[in-house]
């Protein structure tokens, strides 16, 4: 189990909300309407792991050591939202989400592939890390760029967790793992492509609230990512590619190949799906589809 291990890695550096955080460095005068607004809307979106965990846990009960881990996960994601909430009440307690703009985020997730989702949620991990070091950039008031960054290392540890489950994960199911993570993988590294960002507060999880179905549609400004990554922090093309040589360059480590493009890694996403469709084939007794079919 992986459980136990990671519980003592994320506790020896798990940071203290009065200790850690230089409250007393405020300086109001270097935070603007605009900064305080977004530090609103980033409180509200953390507060979406409590949905997620939800969708986890229920599409993972016949996993007990990674619905375990959730509770580490749960509640260092909880606490994010949770500091920025308090950093609101302290210096702008006029933004301060209320409980009913919290609870907007709470909504049922669709019921999805374990494999496909834990691959998600770690590319969403590295690219929230990429958001919130930009974000620490692009604030000027010393505390809350001391919180950013704090959190920016947070998702950081967050991703390599999840890299350890995917690693499991391919040791226990070979090619249908890696199936599922070079196809999510294309997709998350594919975000240039896209009319707005890819991440899992941003994409559809529910078809009968569609489409109402994003974390971000249910926010006081539905419109305020796109915004927030454009104009503000300016997330521009540097930036999201760093975060593709990421995704990259760590699942050329988990499958144990180089990938210096998107196109390499779904060129291999061909290959070990028509790989995994034989394999099953093969175990039901039929014909697998040709190679190059998927």
């Amino acid at each position: 189990m992986l459980y136990p291990e990671l519980f003592k890695q994320l506790e020896s550096v798990r940071w203290d909300m009065d200790k850690d955080i230089p409250w007393d460095q405020f300086d109001a005068s270097l935070l603007t309407d605009e900064q305080a607004q977004t530090i609103k809307m980033n409180a509200i979106t953390e507060w979406s792991a409590l949905p997620a965990t939800e969708m986890f846990l229920r599409d993972n009960k016949h996993d007990s050591d990674f619905s375990a881990f959730m509770s580490i996960w749960f509640f260092e994601e909880q606490k994010h939202s949770l500091v920025l909430i308090e950093y609101l009440k302290r210096f702008r307690p006029d933004l301060v989400p209320t409980e009913e703009e919290l609870h907007e985020v709470r909504f049922e997730f669709e019921t999805a592939p374990p494999l496909e989702t834990l691959m998600l949620h770690f590319c969403g991990e590295i690219r929230l890390n990429h958001w919130y070091r930009r974000a620490a950039e692009w604030h000027t008031e010393p505390v809350i760029k001391k919180i950013y960054t704090t959190l920016s290392q947070d998702e950081a540890r967050h991703g390599g967790a999840y890299l350890r489950y995917m690693k499991r994960a391919i040791n226990k199911f070979g090619d249908e793992a890696k199936a599922a993570f070079a196809k999510v993988g294309v997709l998350m590294a594919s975000a240039r492509r896209t009319a707005q960002a890819l991440h899992p507060t941003n994409l559809h999880v529910n078809k009968a609230l569609f489409p109402r179905d994003t974390i971000q549609s249910r926010l006081p400004d539905p419109e305020w990512l796109e915004a927030w990554l454009d104009t503000q922090i300016k997330f521009d093309a540097v930036w999201e590619t760093k975060v593709v040589e990421r995704i990259l360059h760590n699942l050329s480590l988990l499958m144990d190949r180089s990938f210096k493009t998107v196109q390499e890694l779904n060129r291999y996403r061909k290959e070990v799906t028509a790989s995994a469709a034989a394999t099953a084939a093969a175990a039901a007794g039929t014909v697998a589809p040709q190679p190059g079919a998927a």
